[in-house]
């Protein structure tokens, strides 16, 4: 927050139906510098609450794409964010829940290429050049007409969602097509890009969570 230096937000986002064009949204308040947030839980249950109101069930699998994560603060995500959530997440649901989370790295110097040239849009590598004591892989999502392209790195940090990785890498490259803003793909899934969005609305203009009776609007675009 530019005019108030001491506060900072942070954003959620999920998709209400299975064409992704309705959107439930959630902002927190920060300490200064934080990008872990005690309320992902929270927010993610109002999240579901939401989705069960329009769709009288709740979603199969849910993903849960995580941004502004640097490596030395993975442990502290893994043993609160995401035992929170799957906790939380148990609770509405009765039991065990098929449930992954992706963290989302746009920050990096891994540059790739093909015979000299940028690959092409859905470009995928997930071998060689990945961790592997990770479940991590990085895509090209996005189209550049100049300089080199920069590829987005993703970390499987939970995975109880029993897909193979193959299905994961294309709902992740899928996403990005759904950024209503652009015609063509982002870097990152839409969602990444809708909080980014919101979060930055309300850091340099709101100075304050929105009104509830937005939550279901895409009123930051």
């Amino acid at each position: 927050d530019a005019r108030s230096k001491g506060k900072s937000y942070g954003a959620m986002v999920a998709s209400l139906n299975k064409p992704m064009s309705r959107y439930f949204s959630a902002v927190s308040h920060h300490t200064t510098g934080e990008e872990l947030s005690n309320d992902l839980a929270l927010n993610v249950v109002k999240a579901l609450h939401c989705y069960r109101k329009h769709n009288n069930t709740l979603p199969s699998h849910i993903v849960i794409y995580r941004d502004g994560v640097g490596d030395g603060q993975i442990p502290y995500v893994f043993s609160h964010e995401v035992q929170q959530v799957s906790r939380a997440v148990q609770e509405i649901y009765g039991g065990p829940v098929k449930l992954g989370v992706v963290l989302v790295t746009k920050k990096i110097n891994t540059r790739l290429f093909h015979n000299g040239q940028n690959p092409r849009p859905g470009t995928v590598v997930d071998d060689v050049i990945t961790l592997p004591e990770r479940y991590d892989f990085f895509i090209v999502s996005q189209f550049v007409n100049q300089g080199t392209v920069s590829p987005t790195s993703y970390n499987v940090i939970n995975d109880s969602l029993g897909l193979d990785p193959d299905k994961l890498q294309r709902l992740t490259f899928k996403m990005t097509h759904l950024y209503y803003n652009w015609s063509g793909t982002v870097r990152v899934p839409a969602p990444v890009q809708y909080a980014h969005k919101l979060a930055f609305l309300v850091s340099q203009s709101l100075h304050r969570p929105p009104n509830s009776s937005l939550e279901e609007l895409l009123y930051f675009l």
